[in-house]
This record gives C-alpha cells, structure tokens and sequence, in this order.
C-alpha cells in the first residue's frame, strides 16, 4: 500500500498499523519485554540482554521511540530507556477496543 493511501483510513487505524508494524520484529518485542520488566530505566547495555550488534540495537530503540513506546535520556555517555507508560496505556485501550469490537462470525 502506497503511503498515499493512508489518509482513507482513521488515525486510530493508522496508529495501530504502525504499532504491529513497528512489532513486527521479534527483537523489538524482545527489547519491550526486557526494558518493561525492570523497575528501573535501563541504562545498562542491552546488547548483552538482546544479544545483537550494538548498532542493531540502536536501529530497534530508534523504530520503539518512533511511535512513542520507550522515552530515552541521556546520562553521561549511556542513554537511558523506559516504558512511556502514557503511550502504552493509550496502545493498550486501542487494542483493547479492536479485539473487543470483534464479532466472532466464525463460517
């Protein structure tokens, strides 16, 4: 689908689509679960807990904060990474709404 198009569909259409694209890798959700399970953000090297390239790392981190799930500061020479809890809570109602408006309308 050409980016073009994209303007036909709602924005809640638009964002969920970005979210499971953005998902779609398993390295990412690797790095959600990972940052998500801590209590604290991380700023440790996730290449350690990921096991891929440090810059490989950093293209996933780029593609999370690009829809707004992870915050990230910068604390000497490290970046810092957390759950931007606001932006999960609002993905969260949005997949919560899709899957429940759902009709089981099975053949």
């Amino acid at each position: 689908m050409g980016i073009t198009k994209s303007d036909i569909f709602t924005t809640k259409q638009n964002d969920l689509a970005q979210f499971f694209k953005v998902l779609g890798h398993p390295a990412r959700v690797a790095i959600l679960q990972y940052i998500g399970n801590q209590n604290s953000c991380i700023c440790s090297d996730l290449v350690d807990e990921i096991g891929l390239a440090q810059a490989t790392i950093s293209q996933h981190l780029k593609e999370l904060k690009s829809i707004g799930l992870l915050k990230g500061e910068i604390e000497g020479k490290s970046m810092c990474y957390c759950i931007n809890v606001e932006r999960w809570n609002e993905i969260q109602q949005h997949l919560n709404l899709f899957f429940n408006n759902t009709k089981s309308n099975c053949c």
